[in-house]
């Protein structure tokens, strides 16, 4: 085989691929194998035809050759498109040029390519993640939920604040609907707790026993309801002294200040952790923000929804639903879903943009050995070896796609290493907390 290109307008290149004989050969062979199978000749069993017989059969050479061309077009194509190293975003119009009687095959196939984006300001981006400093504020919070669980509750005849205990009579009645009103009586909620509907924490603070409060909110699968709460009585938590004794009988410490440092060894790892995990995509979200929608192209983001959809299908089969039902339980049209689905093919169509700039701006195409290794643990984890793993990335067109994907490695590491990482308050945080064995490392 031989392959090359030429740069079209509006994205587009066009391949111009030559199949000398012997791979034609090939082809036939390939073709008359298959067709011996499948086709029914007097005297002879299926797979057993001679391929004169079956040529005769079928109504001359000319009739096996395009189906050999039909048959083997994909791999023709795939191959050439992995040799000439094209990322194609779109499905190719073909032209067969020559050879469809005899001799070698030529064609030409158009297609659209991956656009090549350029970004700036990749080493200016400043990246906000939960912070993972601990503060005393929240080690002091922590320790009074342990003695919460200890507390007595007293009564108290002033303004409601935040973490009282507040006992109700409640009437939910849901507008528009044949729904008997719901009626509970001495019902005891925590103010704060967000349990009853939005909204009524806001409401609550600052009333006093004996007052009245009515509100809309909404329900299951946002139904709105009137809510009504008599508020009869109202209770403060009294929490227990913080002793060392109290520390020993009631929690896994021996002391207070056990029970500080124990308190702030596990938030501290908690909050390390969340930190690292909210590092991946919250880079990749700022740097996608360099590439603008309109780079994106149409065909890549309607090819990028409609995977997202029919992955949402087959998990939905797999849990034996369909997705007629998925929208009425979600309770959303189908323009709706997609309409999501979009949004996000689009959020993922611009990073995959923005990775790709960020390895051409700072140079981060990997290397052959880089590529071999990878490979190599490709294969590995896929139980094959890796010289067939090669071939089947060449026959199928993904060596550009297996190469772009070792090459974003290379750029989420570059990332990690110089973005800037602040707090939600924009403090920089040291890049040394967020390293994998941190929190292993500050409990030793």
């Amino acid at each position: 085989m031989r392959a090359t290109t030429t740069t079209l307008d509006n994205n587009r290149i066009k391949l111009t691929v030559e199949i000398d004989e012997v791979e034609m050969g090939e082809a036939l062979d390939a073709a008359a194998a298959t067709l011996s199978k499948q086709v029914s000749v007097k005297g002879f069993r299926k797979g057993k035809v001679p391929k004169n017989v079956l040529v005769a059969h079928l109504g001359g050479p000319e009739v096996l050759r395009a189906e050999a061309i039909r048959e083997s077009m994909p791999d023709f194509y795939a191959r050439a498109v992995a040799d000439t190293l094209t990322d194609p975003i779109g499905q190719p119009d073909i032209t067969i040029t020559d050879g469809e009687q005899s001799g070698p095959l030529s064609f030409e196939a158009e297609v659209e390519i991956r656009p090549e984006v350029s970004i700036k300001g990749q080493r200016d981006l400043r990246v906000t993640i939960p912070s993972p400093q601990v503060t005393d504020a929240e080690i002091l919070a922590q320790i009074d939920r342990f003695r919460e669980t200890d507390a007595m509750l007293k009564d108290v005849d002033r303004p409601i604040v935040t973490g009282d205990l507040v006992t109700m009579d409640i009437r939910v009645e849901q507008v528009a609907t044949d729904v008997e009103p719901l009626e509970m009586s001495d019902f005891m909620y925590t103010v704060g707790s967000g349990t009853i509907t939005e909204g009524v924490d806001d409401l609550i603070v600052g009333l006093r026993a004996g007052e009245e409060l009515k509100l809309n909110g909404s329900v299951d699968r946002g139904i709105v309801a009137t809510y009504e709460l008599k508020l009869k009585q109202v209770k403060e938590r009294e929490l227990p002294e913080l002793t060392d004794e109290w520390v020993e009988e009631n929690t896994e410490w021996a002391t207070v200040d056990d029970m500080r440092e124990g308190i702030l060894s596990q938030m501290r790892r908690m909050k390390i952790g969340e930190a690292q995990m909210s590092q991946r995509d919250a880079v990749l979200v700022a740097l996608s923000e360099l590439v603008g929608e309109d780079a994106v192209p149409e065909s890549l983001l309607a090819s990028e929804t409609n995977e997202r959809l029919h992955d949402l299908g087959h998990r939905l089969s797999e849990q034996n639903l369909n997705l007629e039902t998925f929208l009425r339980v979600t309770n959303q049209s189908s323009d709706n879903l997609l309409e999501t689905l979009r949004v996000d093919a689009m959020r993922a169509v611009r990073v995959d943009l923005a990775m790709r700039a960020l390895v051409k701006a700072e140079q981060l195409e990997p290397t052959e050995d880089e590529i071999d290794e990878e490979l190599a643990r490709t294969a590995e984890s896929m139980g094959v070896e890796a010289d067939l793993l090669r071939t089947n990335l060449r026959d199928t067109g993904r060596v550009v796609s297996f190469h772009a994907e070792v090459a974003k490695m290379k750029a989420a590491r570059w990332l990690n290493d110089h973005v800037t990482f602040v707090d939600p308050d924009g403090v920089e945080i040291d890049r040394e907390l967020l390293r994998t064995d941190q929190s292993e490392e500050r409990d030793a």
